[in-house]
């Protein structure tokens, strides 16, 4: 019998009302586990529990709370082989990417470890006489955090960390589709000198345990990372109870390649752009916008090089794109597929299911010809292995091209001209941008999101992250005049 993982909740590892199962999408005859699912009773404990374990943690000595995030971090990076495939195995992604994303996650905590240090006032002199006034930062609470399923461990480390730093209490909801590398992460926590109920792993689904999380009075943030519609619904849940929200939604990012590109690095950055991570990410290259001076030639390049990808199982060292996480998300990309061709788009490659010497969601890399920025595939975040050509005549139709959606979560632009990638960088409308580079990566200790439907609240990451997960106080001080 395979072991049910249990939820943690205030300081102890508890089952559930109900366990999903957990499957490996590369081979779908490979068990991962079972997993308990919370109860709305123990989602309450869990809350109650982290409001005394909060004030006792904001009590901690700096010193105190940097050696807790130093030694989470430490391990996930001495573990990143290990918890990396755990995580190439249930979400799908290359082995590489995988153990790149624990590490990177270890990293996250290991800067917060460093910023638990750092965590510096101002002083000012009052414009009233013999009053001096200091601002400080102070923890907001108890903090809710809701993470994806497509970077599990990386997507979460970004948020539980600077929670912790600041001095807040954290409850977890991770994605069901990938609770192993929640567990894991968990487990990790759990072993540290934190106060009982500090920290809570409640997995459950977001119509029961997400809903109740952000309408609980006992909550004072919720940091969301997925879809638009559900980030609208939390958001109209938060206000209820004015709790504070920070969201990152959906996106649909453009790479302009212009016409005095190096040919070779534009395709290079466009296929890593738009196929790394199967396509599974919020900054996914969707739309290239491409000069009609170079655009056969780049096309005929890229179809070759999207045609050359190796798709296959996530744990094969051969495999450059691994399967899509789930058969809910493979149909949605076969539907897009349809809905492209229906409006009028050529699908040059790709865009069918593949079969694999294991069953599972395999599916070869698409690129749509012939496309307009009025297209639906152009308009929705597809999160696929997908990707649409756009072929302008001018920079400034590229730029125009770039900036029409309703999304602006990162663009980039490869040129050899430095008066247009300083343009570019100052005109795109997006809080990302970059220059001969995919639209997917970024580094951990600068800010990151996005404007439009893409972000609401403040930004992650970095010194940025301290605006969510701190509250600020003014204090005005009259000493008196010294006898």
């Amino acid at each position: 019998m395979t072991e049910t993982k249990l939820n943690y909740i205030a300081g102890h590892w508890v089952a559930g009302d109900t366990n999903i199962e957990n499957r490996n999408p590369s081979d779908l005859s490979d068990l991962i586990g079972h997993f308990a699912q919370a109860s709305a009773a123990q989602l309450d404990e869990a809350i109650a529990r982290a409001q005394e374990a909060q004030r006792i943690w904001a009590g901690y000595g700096l010193e105190r709370r940097q050696s807790v995030l130093q030694a989470i971090g430490t391990e996930l990076m001495a573990r990143a082989e290990e918890l990396g495939r755990l995580l190439s195995r249930e979400e799908g992604k290359p082995l590489a990417e995988g153990k790149g994303e624990v590490f990177r996650a270890g990293q996250f905590f290991t800067y917060y470890a460093a910023e638990c240090l750092r965590q510096l006032g101002e002083t000012a002199d009052s414009v009233r006489d013999g009053i001096e006034i200091d601002v400080r930062r102070e923890p907001v609470g108890v903090v809710g955090i809701i993470s994806p399923w497509n970077f599990p461990t990386a997507t979460a480390a970004w948020k539980i960390a600077p929670a912790l730093c600041y001095g807040n209490a954290v409850l977890w909801k991770p994605a069901n589709l990938t609770p192993a590398s929640a567990v894991a992460l968990t487990e990790i926590i759990a072993r540290q000198d934190i106060p009982e109920g500090l920290f809570s792993l409640v997995m459950g689904s977001g119509r029961t345990i997400g809903q109740r999380l952000v309408e609980s009075p006992g909550i004072n943030a919720v940091s969301f990372t997925g879809s638009v519609p559900v980030g609208r619904g939390i958001a109209a849940a938060a206000v209820q109870n004015f709790t504070k929200i920070q969201l990152e939604m959906g996106s649909k990012n453009a790479l302009a390649v212009m016409e005095d590109a190096d040919l070779d690095l534009a395709v290079t950055v466009a296929l890593g752009g738009a196929f790394g991570g199967t396509g599974q990410k919020c900054t996914a290259s969707s739309r290239l916008i491409v000069h009609h001076a170079i655009h056969d030639a780049f096309v005929e390049r890229l179809v070759a090089g999207a045609q050359a990808l190796q798709v296959g199982h996530a744990l094969d060292p051969a495999t450059q794109i691994g399967p899509v996480v789930s058969q809910t998300q493979l149909d949605e990309n076969l539907d897009y597929v349809a809905l492209g061709r229906s409006e009028g788009a050529e699908l040059a490659c790709g865009g069918t299911r593949l079969d694999r010497p294991t069953e599972g969601y395999f599916m070869a890399p698409g690129v749509f010809l012939n496309t307009t920025n009025t297209m639906r595939i152009n308009r929705e975040e597809m999160f696929a292995p997908l990707t649409a050509i756009l072929k302008v005549g001018s920079y400034d139709e590229a730029l125009a091209t770039v900036n029409d959606t309703v999304f602006g979560l990162t663009s980039g632009i490869v040129t050899r001209d430095l008066a247009r990638a300083t343009h570019f960088r100052r005109n795109a409308r997006t809080g990302v941008v970059t220059v001969n580079l995919p639209t997917a990566g970024t580094d951990y200790h600068v800010p990151f999101g996005g404007r439009g439907q893409s972000s609401y609240g403040p930004r992650e990451q970095g010194k940025a992250a301290a605006e969510f997960y701190t509250t600020v106080k003014t204090a005005y001080i009259a000493a008196g005049v010294p006898a």
